[in-house]
């Protein structure tokens, strides 16, 4: 029997280190595509995180109510919170059935393991740690630690779980399980702004290729513009982020001036953009881009993607010569190539985005999404009753 709680449904804690209304990225949105999803499958979310300005300290939202605590410093990426922040913590489990922890993040270990929770724990393996070899180092006895005490670890795709050296470790390999991440269709805005157009000066009907997400290092945009050179079409890329002004200097350099930086966009503002784009392109180089799930929301608006194979969910979320073109990381020439296919070839990329449709309503949906990590969680649950 599950203790006292709220209502009859399972109380499903999500933990991550930043969350909306900050600023957004992919792993945010996987986070409130899971609680929307699994709400029909009788569900309760609240969504555990920190914020710099954490006012107000608790926020009602769609997908769960969101209970926001001060983060101090975010070094490499890795916020940090306080004794606030572990109160908190315990509270939540106090009233929850189970966690559901979001990897990587050291400071969601220390919470965990100062609070020892009484509930089980799932969680969520996004990405290995790539670029911090030797905090990667430090870490390791702490994430270790935090795996070992998990009742399912989750990988967002099969080749991830495959290819993941932490995912195939001999002493948590039996409890990974997969799970693609999703879009819940009726949680995108109806509306579309097409006001972005004359914002960003870009002629709406003329076909273009479009670039969504947080401006990292891992995100391959050093080869995209690179490649802008010898593209025959505008090339949009939305978003902001800590490579910005790198990228900048860099479009700069080479003279492309066929690539537009639009800035942070609205959520009805990348409805526009996503409707009337000719391919989305995703360059990622690194395996940090474990999934992308911009590939999905491409998917859903029935779009061709251009992506790396880079060995991980990327490629599982677009099949190569069936929903788009996957060409090697870090190949301007052969991204150019990819994206000017698409540009001549009309018909082509418009059955390569009907695939990425039909994928999307067979792998990715809500309800996919939902009933897999219901179920999930009520196994957990269910082991230790």
């Amino acid at each position: 029997m599950l203790s006292d709680k709220l209502s009859n449904n399972l109380q499903a804690l999500q933990v991550y280190r930043t969350y909306f209304p900050d600023p957004p990225g992919g792993l945010q949105e996987v986070i409130r595509q899971v609680g929307l999803s699994t709400a029909g499958f009788g569900v309760d979310t609240k969504i555990f995180t920190l914020s710099p300005t954490p006012y107000p300290e608790v926020i009602s939202r769609p997908e769960g109510m969101v209970l926001r605590t001060r983060s101090w410093a975010a070094p490499a990426s890795c916020d940090l919170g306080g004794i606030a922040s572990i109160r908190t913590f315990s509270k939540c489990c106090g009233v929850s059935d189970i966690i559901h922890h979001h990897f990587p993040w050291p400071f969601g270990d220390i919470l965990h393991a100062i609070g020892r929770p009484q509930i089980p724990a799932v969680m969520t393996y996004h990405s290995d740690i790539v670029r911090q070899k030797i905090l990667g180092k430090i870490y390791a006895p702490l994430m270790w630690r935090t795996l070992k005490a998990m009742r399912f670890i989750v990988a967002t795709s099969p080749p991830y779980a495959r290819t993941s050296p932490v995912l195939n470790h001999p002493s948590i390999r039996e409890k990974v399980r997969v799970i693609p991440s999703g879009i819940v269709e009726e949680s995108y805005s109806k509306e579309a702004d097409h006001k972005v157009f004359e914002r960003i000066k870009l002629i709406q009907n003329e076909p273009y290729f479009l670039f969504i997400g947080v401006l990292r290092y891992y995100k391959g945009l050093h080869t995209l513009i690179q490649a802008a050179r010898h593209v025959d079409a505008k090339i949009v890329i939305a978003g902001s982020g800590p490579e910005e002004q790198v990228l900048q200097e860099l479009l700069t350099q080479t003279g492309g001036h066929n690539v537009i930086f639009a800035g942070q966009i609205s959520d009805t503002e990348k409805v526009a953009l996503l409707q009337s784009c000719r391919a989305l392109v995703l360059p990622s180089h690194l395996r940090s881009e474990a999934f992308g799930m911009v590939l999905v929301e491409a998917a859903m608006f029935a779009k061709p993607q251009i992506s790396c194979e880079i060995g991980t969910g990327t490629s599982y979320v677009n099949r190569h010569e069936e929903t788009g073109i996957v060409v090697p990381p870090e190949a301007p020439n052969d991204l150019a190539q990819a994206m000017n296919q698409l540009l001549r070839e009309t018909s082509m990329a418009e059955e390569m985005g009907l695939a990425a449709r039909t994928r999307y309503e067979r792998l990715f949906s809500g309800s996919a999404l939902g009933k897999a990590y219901a179920d999930l969680y009520r196994e957990a649950v269910e082991d230790l009753t």
